[in-house]
């Protein structure tokens, strides 16, 4: 398959290129200047990758939670680019893309992601498996202050999580007191400096592809949780 992913929505933003099991990525932290270099990243990689728009079978991006601004841009420079080379989209949230980062990097089955939402709060979610094909969300995603965050029933008498996202960048130690206060038995590593990546974005989408969740361009659809504009 060949697969084009990409994501705005935080301070980082990263493009990939799939074909079959190659896969071609750039990644650049560069907060406000999205808008300017996503384009031209997609550019480079399909030059990269020796294809067009027109031989891809689908379209991934991340469709949030994250920066108003960022998780918009992304939704619309896919329908834009969808509309324009008749092609399926695919939404995988960002939440969901960092737990399967976690699982690349480290190996871990137990996830909490976390996204700094500004404003003394945080997007969140917690996703458990044992690979990208049975990753899932435990619950919904939300936002709370990160002090009030629900967490995972431990699932042992000592429950091994991996923490990941900016929200645990900014609020770690709040994190960890609450699961103290909480639960008292689970035990979180925590991945530093880690935002949502268009690679896992893709991973993730092959995963939905080949299982046919796909959407028409029209549903490339932005989601902001928060309704208040940051």
């Amino acid at each position: 398959m060949r697969l084009l992913a990409l994501d705005t929505c935080t301070e980082a933003c990263s493009a990939t290129v799939i074909i079959d099991d190659e896969a071609h990525s750039q990644y650049q932290i560069a907060p406000r200047q999205h808008s300017v270099i996503i384009l031209p990243m997609i550019e480079s990689l399909l030059a990269e990758s020796g294809i067009s728009l027109k031989q891809l079978d689908a379209i991934a991006f991340g469709c949030g939670p994250g920066a108003f601004t960022g998780v918009r841009l992304g939704a619309s420079v896919t329908q834009g680019i969808a509309l324009g080379a008749d092609l399926p989209v695919i939404p995988i949230s960002t939440l969901a893309s960092l737990a399967h980062t976690a699982m690349r990097l480290q190996g871990a089955n137990q996830v909490l992601s976390a996204i700094d939402a500004r404003m003394g709060e945080v997007y969140y979610a917690s996703f458990q498996g044992s690979s990208a094909d049975d990753l899932s969300c435990i619950g919904e995603e939300k936002l709370s202050a990160p002090e009030s965050i629900d967490l995972p029933e431990p699932q042992a008498s000592i429950a091994q999580w991996t923490g990941i996202g900016s929200g645990w960048d900014t609020y770690h130690q709040q994190f960890l007191q609450r699961s103290e206060i909480v639960t008292g038995s689970l035990a979180f590593q925590w991945l530093e400096d880690k935002f949502p990546n268009a690679l896992d974005i893709a991973l993730l989408a092959k995963i939905q592809f080949a299982n046919g969740k796909m959407l028409t361009p029209e549903e490339a659809l932005p989601v902001y949780i928060r309704d208040k504009i940051v």
